[in-house]
């Protein structure tokens, strides 16, 4: 079949041609889009999931839903080790500027940037080319304490988005990767937006264990945000993702093709697309039958070992991966810590720092005490594959 017609995009981020099965998230993200330009109170978000279930698609589309309604959005991806403050600001100042082009906004926006100001001269932050042409505003925001400073900012941004008429809202991928005070500003600061009822919405996204992370941070976070979960879709939203997109096209696939894909993928996002892609480029012509899809299963294996799975992989030191391939030959998971040491012949505390450091890289999570998990699906089929079995000679 033509490649050039392809509908499936097995990319980091890019959306597929079927947002099947995150009808739920969506509406609420819409509800709560319409109700801050209301000047009613919603929940902000939290999108939580493993690698490759589509949160950063769904961000990028709640995204383009809020400015769509007439938000002003800023959208952040968290880097490791980067200070919230230092990616804070240049958003904020094109979002300011951008309310100051209504007439009713340009005072309160020019408040906003005086307290910008004080907050970038507070926490010492250069940012290129971008300059903030306004006296700092003394007492505002420039204690240096980011959980003192960053609601005064929020308030102020709040204030200049309810006099245009307007909301604001701010969207963060990666949220497992802020520092935990950063994280804890954060929070503080929408709370305090929140309790202004300014029209200040935030959508984040992140690993499952974001939700622990929000609660260790603030008590509170667990009544300040809802945590969705976005995991595998159920056999028919699994069906539906990839038949649509055919049919789209004029085309057809058999049903044994899609219950092969489906039981191939695990229902998993980012799976189903690159099994879609394969196998719309292996079949000569429509419908895409069994034998295809069972033909697709060595190329998109491939495509996933080389890319999705090395790269995360390759980020871990020889004795992180050691540690992983020690989890991945006790089976599936969820594994006991414990019994990771065990088959490694040490004790659970000496693996302490190397499991944190693991986690830290986003590589495992803990869903319960003393249990550890992976955050790719399907992970440790991966390592069995290409790690266990080799060496075992396999």
């Amino acid at each position: 079949m033509d490649p050039v017609r392809n509908p499936f995009a097995p990319g980091a981020g890019s959306r597929p041609p079927e947002l099947a099965g995150r009808e739920g998230i969506l509406q609420d993200a819409r509800t709560a889009i319409q109700r801050a330009l209301l000047g009613k109170s919603s929940r902000s978000q939290m999108l939580l999931g493993l690698r490759g279930v589509g949160k950063t698609v769904l961000l990028n589309k709640i995204e383009e839903m809020a400015e769509s309604a007439g938000h002003i959005t800023s959208a952040i991806e968290a880097p490791e080790g980067k200070a919230l403050s230092e990616l804070l600001v240049p958003k904020i100042n094109q979002a300011v500027r951008k309310l100051s082009a209504a007439e009713n906004a340009k005072a309160k926006a020019h408040q906003a940037l005086r307290a910008l100001r004080s907050f970038s001269a507070a926490f010492k932050l250069t940012y290129g080319e971008i300059s903030i042409s306004v006296d700092p505003e003394v007492g505002v925001a420039d204690s240096g304490d980011l959980e003192a400073d960053l609601p005064e900012l929020f308030v102020r941004v709040g204030e200049t988005a309810r006099a245009a008429g307007k909301a604001w809202t701010l969207l963060i991928d990666e949220v497992q990767y802020l520092r935990s005070s950063d994280l804890a500003a954060l929070i503080v600061a929408l709370h305090k937006a929140n309790q202004r009822e300014l029209p200040v919405l935030f959508f984040g996204a992140g690993l499952p264990q974001v939700a622990a992370l929000s609660g260790d941070a603030k008590s509170y976070a667990e009544r300040l945000f809802h945590y969705p979960a976005v995991g595998a879709l159920g056999n028919e939203d699994a069906e539906s993702a990839i038949r649509q997109p055919i049919e789209d096209e004029g085309e057809r696939i058999e049903n044994e093709a899609l219950h092969e894909i489906v039981a191939k993928t695990k229902g998993y996002p980012y799976f189903l697309q690159e099994w879609g892609y394969q196998c719309w480029n292996i079949a000569e012509r429509s419908p895409i039958t069994l034998a295809d899809a069972v033909r697709a299963a060595g190329a998109a294996t491939k495509r996933l070992d080389d890319g999705f799975f090395k790269v995360r992989f390759d980020r871990l030191t020889p004795k992180e991966r050691e540690y992983v391939i020690a989890m991945a030959k006790l089976g599936s998971g969820p594994y006991r810590s414990s019994d990771v040491a065990a088959a490694l012949k040490e004790t659970h505390q000496s693996l302490g720092p190397r499991r944190s450091q693991i986690i830290s890289k986003g590589m495992i999570y803990s869903p319960s005490h003393g249990d550890i998990a992976f955050t790719v699906p399907m992970f440790e089929e991966y390592l069995v594959r290409n790690y266990v079995k080799n060496a075992a000679g396999d």
